[in-house]
């Protein structure tokens, strides 16, 4: 019996959907603590990997007592990881917030579309329904919020759509991973082949490598932690539910983020923003009771 077949008890869903929403939420911290980053943008991502794989292993010894082999899927997720990181802080740089916000958030869209043309996977035609209600909710957010520096609006909008679409590759090499293979050997794998590639993005890219300051290296720190508890909660859930659920779910990321911005930099929320954390909330609840099997 493999190690993930092992790990796999017949938990209620809520159980799994819990962790989800605790994984999604605890990756909200993301945007506020790289903005507390002194380092570049994939140079970022690099330590954020970096800080999380020696948790990752010790947790992976833990559960099977040896690190083992890569499974293929964790370096193809390590890989589409690495793009997203790396797209998405670029893609920020060149557009608005607004704009890279909305087409990031694309990502139930593309493991949707998957799922139905490759998989077989028909949605319910109210899955479909809360995945336009959760993207529209999300994209509304957005747009009420505005920000952001017109640097290179269409390079950086093709930034935020591609990396949308590594997220959600990412989503799907991290799911079929997850049914052979437990949470933190994905996840460390994944660390090992993301974080090299990273750190030669922004070598290429003449970034800082390092936090220049303390406040920098804690912020990195603090990365390394919510990935190994934000993403590790996202890769345990995904073991045990839909990937195109999972995919809906994690929308509850700029909720979270428009909250904590509102309670750690007096970032106000406005009547637009709050009716579109109402409408992804509501869309993320309707996606979960859609996916529910059916009797029979």
């Amino acid at each position: 019996m493999t190690e993930a077949a092992a790990e796999q008890p017949s938990e209620p869903r809520w159980l799994a959907l819990a962790a989800l929403l605790a994984g999604a939420s605890i990756i909200g911290l993301a945007a506020i603590l790289v903005r507390m980053s002194d380092a570049g943008p994939a140079a970022t991502g690099f330590w954020r990997l970096m800080f999380a794989m020696p948790l990752l292993a010790l947790m992976t010894r833990r559960a099977a007592g040896a690190i083992g082999r890569p499974p293929p899927m964790a370096l193809w997720a390590g890989l589409f990881f690495a793009l997203d990181l790396g797209f998405w802080h670029y893609g920020i740089q060149y557009t608005s917030v607004a704009n890279a916000t909305v087409l990031t958030n694309l990502t139930p869209v593309v493991v949707t579309a998957f799922a139905w043309i490759f998989l077989r996977q028909t949605p319910r035609a109210l899955f479909l329904v809360a995945v336009a209600a959760a993207v529209g909710g999300a994209s509304l957010m957005a747009y009420a919020k505005g920000g952001g520096v017109l640097r290179n609006q269409t390079l950086g909008d093709a930034l935020s759509v591609a990396t949308a679409f590594w997220y959600a590759l990412y989503f799907l090499s991290m799911a079929e991973g997850r049914r052979t293979e437990a949470a933190s050997r994905m996840m460390f794998w994944a660390g090992v082949a993301g974080a090299p590639l990273l750190l030669v993005a922004a070598l290429l890219l003449g970034e800082r490598l390092a936090p220049a300051t303390a406040a920098g290296w804690a912020a990195v720190c603090g990365l390394g932690l919510m990935h190994v508890s934000g993403q590790g909660a996202i890769a345990w859930a995904m073991g045990r539910l839909p990937t195109s659920t999972a995919s809906v779910v994690v929308l509850v990321q700029p909720v979270v983020a428009a909250i904590l911005g509102w309670i750690l930099f007096a970032e106000a929320i406005g009547p637009l923003q709050g009716l579109g954390a109402a409408i992804t909330l509501g869309g993320v609840v309707l996606a979960q009771w859609a996916s529910r099997r059916r009797p029979g």
